[in-house]
C-alpha cells in the first residue's frame, strides 16, 4: 500500500471515529491504528528472524525464484520467498543477488525498496 493512501485512511479513520463518537472515537481509530502498525512492524521481524539463520545470497532454486518474481513485488516479499538476505552488489541502482547451489544466479534490481527488473544467469555447464 503506498504511504499516502495509509496515511489518508488513517486520517480518516481518525475523522470517522470523531463524527460518530466524539473523542471516544478519536480513541478507538489511533488503537487500531496502533494495533496494524504493531502488526505490520511483527510481519517484518518474522520474515527477518526466518531469514538470519539461512546463508545470505543463497536461494534453493534460482529458477524458481525468477519464475516467483513479479513487477513492483516488495523486497520484503523477496526475502520470504528466498528464506534468506540478498547478497548486496550495487548501491546505484540497488541491486540484489540470490545464488543456488548448482551456480545459478537470480539478480533483482531494487527502486524504492520494489522490484523494478530482475535477470536470470545460468551457470555454465560443465563437460
Amino acid at each position: 500500500m503506498a504511504p499516502a493512501v495509509a496515511w489518508a485512511l488513517a486520517a480518516a479513520c481518525v475523522a470517522a471515529g470523531f463524527v460518530g463518537w466524539g473523542w471516544r472515537g478519536i480513541v478507538l481509530a489511533l488503537s487500531v491504528i496502533a494495533f496494524w502498525l504493531l502488526l505490520q512492524f511483527s510481519r517484518t521481524l518474522r520474515v527477518l528472524r526466518g531469514a538470519a539463520s539461512a546463508p545470505v545470497g543463497h536461494v534453493d532454486s534460482a529458477v524458481m525464484l525468477h519464475a516467483r518474481l513479479r513487477p513492483q513485488m516488495q523486497l520484503a516479499e523477496v526475502i520470504a520467498i528466498t528464506g534468506s538476505l540478498g547478497r548486496k552488489t550495487n548501491d546505484r541502482p540497488e541491486t540484489y543477488v540470490w545464488r543456488d547451489g548448482g551456480g545459478d544466479v537470480v539478480e533483482l534490481e531494487c527502486k524504492g525498496g520494489r522490484c523494478a527488473r530482475w535477470q536470470l544467469r545460468r551457470a555454465e555447464p560443465t563437460p
